[in-house]
């Protein structure tokens, strides 16, 4: 016997949500596939929430910072990204969710969702067209760049655990590496 997946597409996600299917769980749409979102704990929690404050600090009103907001991507995608660096279009993102169009750069930080974040998260990234990618990883206390999109894929892949970084789309901001992983 073959199984065969449903494959979603992002119209009829939208009305799956819209009839409340969803309303009791969290969940993101992957490649036509609706995966369901593992728990923030408290310490995903707070990073996701300093760094996105240190972000509006450090950039202001030159980009909208979108905490735990769905993006729309090619391929039926509709993910979560834990922050999206995206341009400040105001009343647009009313009538649709950032396109890769529109983001400067996404972070993830990732505790137990580490393999997918560097896996299927970052293939989604990169073939959508997303200029740069940031993980930071929670249990190694590293940052993961990756940047400079060539068919597809991220040419330069860094990795960091201390020092300063500069996001592609803006290089007069410089970022400290541990302030990602620490308080700030």
């Amino acid at each position: 016997m073959t199984t065969t997946t449903y494959q979603w597409t992002i119209e009829r996600y939208h009305q799956a949500i819209e009839a409340e299917i969803f309303a009791n769980d969290s969940v993101e749409l992957l490649e036509g596939e609706i995966l369901i979102m593992s728990p923030e704990r408290e310490s995903h929690a707070y990073y996701n929430t300093a760094v996105a404050d240190e972000l509006r600090r450090l950039l202001g009103d030159r980009v909208q910072i979108r905490d735990a907001k769905p993006i729309i991507l090619p391929n039926n995608s509709e993910p979560i990204p834990d922050i999206t660096i995206a341009k400040p279009l105001g009343l647009v993102y009313l009538e649709h969710h950032p396109y890769p169009e529109d983001i400067f750069w996404l972070i993830e930080f990732a505790n137990t969702t580490l393999s997918k974040d560097l896996g299927r998260k970052k293939d989604i990234y990169s073939n959508a067209g997303i200029q740069e990618y940031w993980v930071v990883d929670l249990k190694n206390l590293r940052l993961k760049v990756f940047r400079d999109l060539h068919n597809g894929n991220y040419e330069t892949e860094l990795t960091l655990t201390d020092g300063w970084v500069t996001p592609l789309a803006f290089p007069d901001v410089r970022v400290e590496v541990r302030r990602l992983m620490r308080s700030l």
